[in-house]
């Protein structure tokens, strides 16, 4: 199985996105959520953490192989968590991803049925068997409580509180963006582009700079 694909992107639609590597263009499905940040992405090289699996009438001999592509291995995480909910399924799941999976992780932690039951295709009665499947597996992903210890401030150009402000709304930590944002702008001092922020700090996230 491909667990991790690199190539450039070259297309970005609703729930799809093409990579292209050494002459091969892959079309990967990906969740509604994360077509933002690959959209801004466009024309640059991606890495995304995949899985893989069968679609089609394994009765009638006619299965067509599908990748599923995350930018972030804690996206990944979730999904195999998530899918496996009685009656879910990859479609199903992918379809149902139109918040960041931390933001998802924290009502199902919460119990917030509520919540759940307003993303695409999941309903009062899915809502519940996910919490009934899923409470108390999702502490990991889950963002952190409110009132914590308050983060040193961390001195930002108007640029990169856009870009702080693109990255929480998708669901990163404040604290974690800070910091990416902080260690982008110790790497690259002379961007002054909230788009270009939000990359460099996906690139700090997922370890392709130091």
């Amino acid at each position: 199985m491909i667990v991790r694909l690199t190539g450039t992107l070259i297309e970005v639609s609703e729930d799809t996105i093409v990579v292209e590597h050494d002459g091969l263009a892959r079309e990967v499905l990906v969740p509604r959520f994360s077509v933002g940040e690959l959209a801004s992405l466009r024309g640059r090289s991606v890495s995304l953490h995949t899985t893989e699996f069968f679609e089609g009438n394994p009765a009638k001999g006619h299965l067509i192989p599908r990748m599923l592509g995350f930018s972030h291995p804690e996206d990944r995480l979730f999904f195999s968590r998530f899918v496996n909910v009685k009656g879910m399924g990859p479609r199903k799941a992918l379809k149902a991803l139109t918040e960041p999976v931390r933001r998802i992780a924290t009502w199902i932690e919460s119990g917030d049925v509520k919540a759940l039951a307003r993303l695409p295709g999941i309903g009062q009665r899915g809502a519940e068997l996910i919490v009934a499947s899923l409470k108390g597996k999702m502490g990991d992903l889950a963002l952190p409580p409110e009132g914590g210890a308050p983060a040193r401030p961390v001195d930002l150009s108007n640029a990169q509180r856009d870009a702080l402000e693109v990255l929480v709304a998708w669901g990163d930590a404040r604290n974690d963006a800070e910091r990416w944002l902080e260690r982008a702008s110790q790497l690259h001092p002379d961007v002054d582009d909230a788009s270009e922020w939000v990359r460099l700090a996906y690139r700090i996230k997922s370890g392709m700079e130091g």
